[in-house]
């Protein structure tokens, strides 16, 4: 045993064989009987010689062999299948299809006629906007025109108004006493809006700084300064002054003819005439009477 290096390996060796010889003898002498075939399993077949007979007396013998009527086999046309029936029908498959683009179909009308309504919609809401827009620059054209009229009817009514003004303040009751002229009628010869150191009655004034006040031609112009009205009034008030030498207007009485305005503006106008101041002149009269025109407008 040179496959077996130590002693062990060989007494394993050995003792393995031992076993295996045991065991093939004990196979074949304790294993048990059996038959080829096994009697259980075996069947008994009838003597003959043909495949086919008929009647009870069994032959000993083979009998001779009767002609056997052939029989021609039966040929059977094969049946023709019939064509499959077209269903008009859709089947399972097809009825979830057609379900499915049905169901599409609607959503996309519906998103088209609802996207149709928007925009209707829209174009409609910006007609409407464009129209109230146009409504508005209408109004608003109107109201600026009718404001320039409004505005040309007051200055023509206080131009008509001045008019009068100066075609009857001659004839106006005043205050003061005295007569000069170079005539035998009593009266204050000569023209409003003359140089009252004029030698001449008659004429137009010349081109010099006159002043503002009727009457006062030949004073300079003066300053002045604006007083405000309590009431929330428009409208023009003529206010009567009366200037001494020192060019100060020492008497102011409101709502002389041509007067337009409230009376509650006159106390407004006397102040505003109060204000007014002329240079001083030694030569002017001791009270020189004239008249100041004060204008009043809601967005002064």
């Amino acid at each position: 045993m040179g496959y077996f290096k130590t002693k062990h390996q060989k007494h394993s060796a050995r003792l393995t064989t031992v076993i295996m010889l045991l065991l093939l003898l004990l196979l074949f002498v304790v294993g048990p009987g059996y038959m080829d075939p096994p009697l259980e399993y075996g069947v008994a077949v009838n003597f003959g010689t043909s495949d086919t007979g008929s009647g009870a007396v069994q032959p000993k013998k083979p009998i001779a062999a009767a002609a056997t009527p052939v029989t021609e086999p039966e040929i059977v046309e094969p049946v023709k299948a019939a064509p499959p029936v077209q269903s008009s029908e859709p089947t399972a498959s097809e009825e979830v299809l057609t379900a499915k683009d049905l169901e599409s179909i609607a959503i996309k009308k519906a998103e088209a006629a609802t996207a149709k309504l928007k925009a209707d919609a829209d174009a409609k809401a910006k007609n409407e906007a464009d129209a109230i827009a146009k409504a508005k620059a209408k109004a608003k054209a109107k109201a600026e025109e009718e404001r320039l009229k409004k505005e040309a009817d007051i200055k023509a009514k206080k131009k008509q108004q001045l008019d009068a003004l100066m075609g009857g303040i001659g004839a106006d009751d005043g205050t003061d006493t005295g007569s000069e002229g170079d005539d035998e009628t009593p009266g204050d010869k000569g023209q409003l809006n003359g140089d009252p150191y004029a030698p001449s009655y008659f004429g137009s004034p010349g081109s010099g700084n006159g002043g503002v006040g009727y009457g006062l031609n030949g004073r300079g112009r003066p300053s002045k300064s604006k007083v405000i009205p309590d009431c929330d009034e428009e409208g023009t008030v003529v206010v009567e002054i009366h200037v001494n030498q020192n060019g100060n207007v020492v008497k102011a009485i409101p709502g002389k003819r041509g007067t337009t305005g409230d009376i509650c503006l006159y106390e407004a106008a006397k102040k505003t005439a109060l204000t007014h101041k002329w240079p001083a002149d030694s030569k002017a009269p001791a009270k020189q009477i004239g008249f100041v025109i004060v204008d009043f407008s809601v967005r002064q």
